[in-house]
C-alpha cells in the first residue's frame, strides 16, 4: 500500500500532561482517511502532529518519528534535519473547525499566500485564484465580489475559500479538523460533495464527529481512544445502509 504518512512511536504532551502515547500507524496515500473518537481521545492531536502545528501551543512536547511527503519525497518531519515548518505546513495544508479567512479581500486571500509561499504573482497569480476557486465551485459566486472582504462570505463559501487557498498552495497532504463542523446542513454537503471529488488528486486525514459523514466519506478509518488508536480498518468492513452507523458507534465503545 502506497503512504501518504508514516507514524512511529509518537508522543506528544502539553505541560507534562500526554495526549497522544506512542502511537505507530500508517496513513494510505489512496482516499479518506478518518479519525473517529470520544472528545479529549486526541484526534486533532493526531492530525495537528502531521504537520507539527502543535508546536504553536505552550507547553509542548513531542517524541518520535513522523514521516510525510515534502515536495513528493517522504521525510521525517521532526528529524534534526527536516525542513523548516513553514515548509512542512505548506506539504500538509490544514483546514480548520472554524473557517479562518484572512482579515483581507477575497483576492488577496487567494494571491499573497501564493506570492509570499510560490512566489506566484501578477497575471499568473490571477490565473490560479480563479483555477482554484472554480474547482473548489467558488468562482461563480464570487467573481463580481474578489475585492470584497472575505468576511463578507457566508459560512459555508468562507470554508471553500480556506480549502482553495491550501490547495493552491500544492501541498502533498490534506488535513480537515472537522471540516462542516460549524457550518450549516446545506454547507455542510456542499464541502462533503467537494471533498469526494478531491480525494483522487490529493490525500486527505480527516477528523470526524459525525458518524453519518464518516460512514459518507470515509475509505480508512482509526479509531482513538485514551491516546492511542485502538482499532484500524477499511471501507470494505462497513455493513451496509444504517447498519453502518451502528457499526462505527459500537466501535467508539
Amino acid at each position: 500500500m502506497e503512504l501518504c504518512a508514516e507514524v512511529k512511536n509518537l508522543t506528544v504532551s502539553f505541560n507534562g500532561e500526554t495526549v497522544l502515547d506512542h502511537i505507530t500507524t500508517d496513513f494510505a496515500k489512496s482516499g479518506i482517511t478518518v479519525l473517529l473518537g470520544r472528545s479529549g481521545s486526541g484526534k486533532t492531536t493526531l492530525l495537528r502532529a502531521l504537520n507539527r502545528l502543535n508546536e504553536t501551543f505552550p507547553g509542548c512536547s513531542a517524541s518520535g518519528s513522523v514521516r510525510i511527503a515534502v515536495g513528493g519525497h517522504m521525510t521525517d518531519i521532526y528529524a534534526e534535519n527536516a525542513p523548516d515548518t513553514a515548509q512542512i505546513r505548506r506539504s500538509a495544508g490544514m483546514v480548520f473547525q472554524t473557517p479562518n479567512p484572512l482579515p483581507l479581500s477575497l483576492r488577496k486571500n487567494m494571491t499573497l499566500p501564493m506570492e509570499l509561499v510560490l512566489g506566484v504573482r501578477g497575471a499568473d497569480a490571477e490565473s490560479r485564484m480563479k483555477e482554484f476557486l472554480c474547482r473548489v465551485g467558488l468562482w461563480e459566486e464570487v467573481k463580481e465580489r474578489l475585492n470584497m472582504p472575505a468576511s463578507s462570505l457566508s459560512g459555508g463559501q468562507q470554508q471553500r475559500l480556506c480549502l482553495a487557498r491550501s490547495l493552491a498552495l500544492e501541498p502533498d497532504l490534506l488535513l480537515l479538523d472537522e471540516p462542516t463542523a460549524s457550518l450549516d446542513k446545506r454547507s455542510s454537503e456542499v464541502i462533503e460533495a467537494l471533498l469526494q471529488s478531491l480525494e483522487e488528486r490529493i490525500p486527505m486525514i480527516m477528523v470526524s464527529h459525525s458518524l453519518a459523514q464518516a460512514k459518507k466519506l470515509g475509505d480508512h478509518f482509526k479509531i482513538m481512544s485514551g491516546g492511542r488508536i485502538i482499532k484500524e480498518f477499511g471501507r470494505e468492513e462497513l455493513p451496509d445502509g444504517r447498519d453502518a452507523e451502528i457499526f462505527l458507534e459500537e466501535m467508539l465503545l
